[in-house]
């Protein structure tokens, strides 16, 4: 633009700007002026109010330092503080005078387009519209305004809007420090248009990237925007109108002659014609299309229609899409979310990614900060199709269903020739050649002890580059045992002796998840141990009453202070004791980046005060006993009822095998994880030992810099001591987004996610279907915990979380129940469910927000649903 340097500083024409300047101009305008460089893209002209001038305001706003300390130590879900407080901030920021040589710069640029004609005033923020955050709707804009006077008012207005109460908890949420946003403003000839609306040029609803929608409807978008009329709604796919909906748009929003907007009633004859015809949408679309080639993402896009000429508004990323794992060919693919089976779902960083990828069996994609699975070849083939989704059923009902609507669908996953795949599984499968024989598990778990013992020796004195060479190599011998097959068998001896009982003593007997008690106190099977262990640890802590009220306000460094007070010795000696042997656990263990109990040993303190409070001494040991005589006494009731039957005793004969079977393997289970996490925490201690050289080398800034970064190029920057800053930056804010997303359990490569259904009618109405998992009915009070750490509870209290994986354990032993929103009938969280006896429902969606924390509940652990009761 015209004007001398200051002004040039302060003020810039769209057309001079593009998504490189988003720190100057923020990004609503950086996007407006790129798609003002497409070809065939009409956008229309005004300029840009750099973020300069918002930062020459903020420093003449009275007190802003102190208001936005305050700001940001409040917690999101503080309402109150925040309303107050933004409130007088946008007071303080709107009260400042525009500086006279910035008010005259604005109105020379005005000049340029006419003084008295209609402009819309927009925000544009620093943080808006990038591709981790959108802040749709956060901050304001205000539409036809007139005069300079107006314009330089709704200026200040736009700059004090970034301190609205929705934009400051947006941020605080999203872990946005309020001082890093700067806010520019946009001031651009107003559009009077005859239709107006927004186009996702992917399905927002199902993610579909192929899929794209346009709602329309008359006059400004204000009316669709505040949702004062219901739009016409299309739906395109290569290049044609699939399906459409005409609503009645009863009113619209028009431009008033002198400024500011109105309500009006649209004609009775045009209410229900569509706002656009169908070629119109069409030739939309292909302009939607060509914006989301330029942005390299797909993009929800705000447009304006005047006589058959569309102009576009805005255009921002669509923040809520799950990314779709990156494919070298352009066929159709079907991704499986490995957190659903692994019971930890939330976003990995990528150290922790790729460390999973490296030492897994299958190979693994990554999308979102989760791992998938690629299962397209075995859905093809029918013969291997009917084994995968049996195994997929019995591990996840609402994946299987998510499949099978796939497969029903006919157009994706493609039919390939039979190539004789694995079947239905049972108990001639993969287990036929492994003996019925508790000397096989503790070969198996003595040669899993003597490879970890020989890496954690191995390991101690390699350094530097040797280290990672070392690793690769250890993670070889990690997949050998993981891979052995005596330990496979194993696994699904006890697995696949469960499905056996549970469906011939359904069909013999008429009961239902007979198996849930039958292993009841299993032996050998380290996870449940693991809660008992805490008990034990609680009855040493319990006699002295200065430990417990010590632990009441722990921190992760208390063991150094707890022999300090009476009985502190003897508490530390058992805590450590129970870390040697568990202390490499932690909430998400699967992400080798997740701080493990032996790093935070404060997150076991709510767990153990509970224990201490909630338990008598030697509980652990009288639970595990009774556990075994309710099984023993279910095994005798069985067998005899099965003798009374027709071949009765060569039913009980091989139900009693069976039973033998799944006790003596059942537990083993859940071994080979832990064998995992141990083996993660050795590379682990590794890894960060070599961060901390790097750091005091001054490679580094910090040591969990490491974590946004993969084995490989943590690797490469341990040899060249160079390291990406900007990268490091751009991961924490990707993993931050990642965050807020939901994987889904099925994904294709059109970036559909499919949830699934439960096709039931034997849930009451309002109840919530799940999967039972053990058996049994328990009512109680719903206690939603999210962090382990936070957890607070009562007897009787019944456990609802979003998942659990092995580390909840300890918090098992004090609740009457379970629900979870993820999970299978041999999870880790059924199978302790099962051994301690707790009826548990799982894969109930959205469980933590359909049940409220303190509502009563009845949870149904045999037929697979929770009531909520009055």
């Amino acid at each position: 633009m015209d004007g001398d340097r200051g002004d040039r500083a302060t003020l810039l024409d769209l057309r001079e700007v593009d998504e490189t300047q988003v720190s100057v101009v923020g990004g609503k305008a950086a996007h407006l002026g790129a798609l003002s460089r497409i070809d065939g893209i009409r956008v229309p002209a005004g300029f840009c109010v750099t973020t300069a001038a918002f930062g020459r305001i903020m420093a003449q706003a009275p007190s802003i330092d102190d208001r936005l300390d305050q700001l940001s130590r409040l917690s999101p879900d503080d309402r109150e503080a925040i309303r107050t407080l933004s409130a007088e901030i946008r007071r303080s920021v709107e009260e400042v005078p525009v500086p006279g040589d910035l008010a005259a710069a604005i109105t020379s640029a005005l000049a340029r387009f006419g003084e008295q004609a209609a402009y819309a005033v927009r925000s544009s923020a620093t943080a808006e519209d990038t591709p981790t955050a959108s802040f749709a709707g956060q901050q304001d804009t205000y539409l036809n305004v007139v005069g300079p006077e107006a314009i330089l008012r709704h200026v200040s207005r736009c700059w004090a809007s970034l301190f609205t109460e929705r934009a400051v908890i947006y941020r605080l949420r999203n872990g946005i420090d309020h001082r890093s946003v700067q806010m520019a403003v946009v001031v651009q000839q107003m559009v009077l248009p005859d239709a107006s609306g927004i186009l996702f040029t992917a399905d927002p609803v199902t993610g579909n990237r192929k899929v794209a929608t346009v709602d329309a409807s008359f006059g400004l978008g204000e009316a669709l925007v505040s949702g004062l009329v219901n739009p016409d709604v299309f739906t395109v796919r290569d290049g044609e109108v699939v399906a459409g909906t005409v609503a009645a748009k009863q009113r619209a929003v028009t431009a008033l002659p002198g400024g500011g907007t109105r309500e009006v009633a649209i004609d009775r004859q045009r209410q229900e014609q569509p706002a656009l015809t169908q070629a119109q949408v069409v030739r939309l679309v292909r302009l939607g299309r060509r914006i989301e080639a330029h942005f390299g993402r797909p993009q929800d896009i705000e447009w304006c229609m005047v006589d058959d000429d569309f102009q576009i508004v805005q255009s921002r990323p669509i923040t809520t899409l799950f990314p779709i794992p990156a494919a070298d060919d352009q066929e159709n693919h079907v991704y499986l979310s490995v957190g659903h089976q692994q019971m930890m779902t939330d976003a990995m960083r990528p150290l922790g990614l790729s460390m999973w990828q490296l030492t897994a069996i299958a190979q693994m994609l990554e999308a979102g900060g989760r791992l998938f699975v690629d299962a397209t070849r075995l859905l093809a083939s029918p013969a291997s199709r009917a084994g995968f989704l049996n195994l997929a059923g019995k591990s996840d009902p609402l994946m299987r269903d998510a499949l099978e609507t796939l497969i029903d669908r006919g157009d994706f996953v493609p039919t390939l020739p039979d190539t004789g795949g694995p079947g239905r599984p049972t108990t001639g499968g993969a287990s036929t050649s492994i003996e019925t024989d508790p000397a096989i598990v503790t070969e198996l778990i003595e040669r899993s002890e003597a490879s970890i013992a020989a890496l954690r020796r191995d390991i101690a004195p390699v350094t530097g580059t040797a280290l990672f060479d070392f690793l690769l190599e250890a993670f070889q011998e990690h997949k050998r045992v993981l891979g052995d097959p005596l330990n496979m068998q194993a696994i699904m001896a006890g697995m696949e002796a469960t499905w056996w009982l549970n469906d011939r003593l359904h069909e013999w007997l008429g009961e239902k998840n007979a198996a849930d008690t039958l292993t009841l106190s299993a032996p050998g099977n380290i996870t449940s141990e693991m809660g008992l262990a805490l008990l034990d640890v609680a009855d040493v802590i319990r006699p002295y009453p200065e430990v417990v009220a010590f632990l009441q306000g722990a921190h992760d460094d208390f063991l150094d202070e707890l022999p300090k007070v009476a009985g502190g010795a003897e508490a530390r000696a058992a805590i450590e004791a129970y870390l040697d042997r568990y202390g490499m656990r932690c909430v998400g263990e699967i992400d080798i980046t997740r701080p493990r109990w032996s790093e935070r040993p404060g997150t076991l303190v709510p767990v153990l005060l509970d224990n201490i409070k909630l338990f008598e001494p030697g509980s652990a040991r009288r639970r595990f006993e009774q556990g075994q005589q309710q099984a023993q006494q279910k095994a005798q009731e069985v067998l005899t009822r099965l003798r009374a039957l027709p071949d009765g005793q060569q039913k009980a004969d091989e139900t009693a095998r069976m039973i033998d079977r799944v006790r003596t393997f059942i537990g083993y289970r859940e071994y080979p994880k832990y064998d995992i996490i141990s083996r993660y925490f050795i590379y682990k201690q590794a890894l960060l030992a070599e961060a901390e050289r790097l750091v005091r080398a001054g490679v580094l800034t910090e040591t969990e810099d490491v974590f946004y970064l993969t084995f490989q190029e943590f690797h490469e920057v341990a040899r060249t001591h160079r390291v990406d800053d900007e990268l490091i930056r751009q991961r924490r804010d990707a993993f931050r987004s990642y965050q807020a997303l939901t994987p889904p359990r099925v994904l294709t490569s059109d970036g559909e996610a499919i949830t699934g259904a439960y096709r039931r009618d034997d849930v009451p109405a309002g109840a919530l279907a799940g999967v039972p998992v053990s058996a049994g009915t328990v009512e109680g009070r719903a206690r939603i915990i999210l962090d382990m750490a936070q957890a607070d509870l009562e007897a009787g209290d019944i456990l609802v979380t979003a998942h659990t994986d092995p580390s909840w354990t300890p918090l098992f032993v004090g609740i009457a129940g379970l629900v979870t929103e993820v999970g299978g009938l041999m999870t880790h969280g059924a199978v302790i469910a099962r051994e301690y006896g707790l009826p548990a429902v799982v894969s109930v969606l959205d469980a933590t927000r359909l049940i409220r924390d303190g509502q009563r509940i009845r949870v149904h652990g045999s037929d697979g649903y929770v009531e909520i009761l009055p």
